[in-house]
């Protein structure tokens, strides 16, 4: 019996997501390319791709499911036909030992599986690159299953867990088919600096007491390079800089895909690490005379 499930190794339950990658493993594992001049090899790439096509389409699944077609995607005559003898097999049915079938890969057009067509399979790779890296885009390079180097244009501002794909670059076609497309996943190294958020890029900067107070001119890192940034006088912690289109290209989705987000950069101040005594015999002298509130935080209450 031609069970497309068990060809799979997939349950009947299983989902399409389920059912697709089965099929991906077995089709890369089982590639008439990868044993040339193998025929049983080939007549099981067959079974499998048959099986596939069969429960990837899912009308002729449910027909499956109910009982109304086989393995084969071929109608079942059903009981009606079962009373002409020889067997209960009739000259309509299925007798003489499948001999009414013809080609047991015969597929759903009767025409037989020696000419079958079947694209190739889809392959992912994965790929991580820098921060700095998915900003500003370039090439890298992956080396396929069969040990092929391919390049990889990687668009500046791309985002983690995007995937790039590269056109008939997988697996290749079976029978006349087209080849599959190789599909790259790409991870983004986290920075120790730079965070992203959409399109905008976040930084924490600290800042000297005397620089948060008086003001200052300081050096700020962005992607492209560090630019002189101005602290006004009397900045706090949690004060926020924006820096205008110094964020991440908006990419060709965008309008104007040359366009960038921005920057933000937030402000901490920092003590010395040691307090010397004239600096803490000020506090004390200032500080009665200066009283101000802060807001803290509390935990929620459970």
């Amino acid at each position: 019996m031609n069970d497309p499930y068990k060809t799979l190794g997939v349950q009947p339950s299983a989902s399409a997501e389920a059912i697709k990658k089965a099929y991906r493993k077995l089709a890369r594992e089982n590639h008439p390319d990868l044993d040339h001049g193998n025929t049983a090899a080939e007549e099981k790439f067959k079974r499998i791709s048959a099986a596939y096509d069969l429960l990837s389409d899912p009308n002729k699944r449910g027909q499956y499911d109910r009982g109304e077609i086989d393995g084969l995607g071929t109608k079942k005559t059903g009981a009606r036909h079962g009373a002409s003898g020889f067997g209960g097999a009739g000259f309509g049915g299925s007798g003489f030992g499948g001999f009414g079938r013809g080609n047991p890969f015969q597929n759903r057009a009767g025409k037989s599986s020696k000419g079958l067509k079947v694209n190739g399979v889809d392959v992912e790779y994965a790929l991580s690159i820098g921060f700095l890296e998915s900003a500003k885009g370039g090439e890298k390079h992956i080396t396929t299953t069969n040990g092929k180097r391919l390049k990889v244009t990687v668009p500046a501002g791309i985002a983690d867990a995007a995937v790039l794909r590269l056109k008939s670059q997988g697996m290749p076609g079976f029978g006349g088919g087209k080849a599959g497309d190789a599909l790259v996943e790409v991870t983004v190294i986290p920075d120790p600096v730079f965070r992203r958020e959409e399109t905008d890029i976040l930084l924490d900067l600290s800042v000297t007491l005397p620089e948060a107070v008086l003001g200052a001119k300081i050096e700020v890192p962005t992607i492209d390079g560090p630019v002189s940034v101005t602290v006004p006088p009397g900045s706090n912690t949690g004060t926020i800089l924006r820096l205008k289109g110094k964020g991440m290209p908006l990419g060709k989705a965008s309008k104007n895909p040359d366009q960038r987000g921005d920057q933000y950069i937030t402000l901490k101040i920092m003590l010395p690490k040691t307090l010397d005594q004239n600096f803490i015999d000020f506090i004390q002298t200032w500080a009665p005379d200066h009283p101000y509130e802060v807001h803290r935080k509390r935990p929620d209450k459970v």
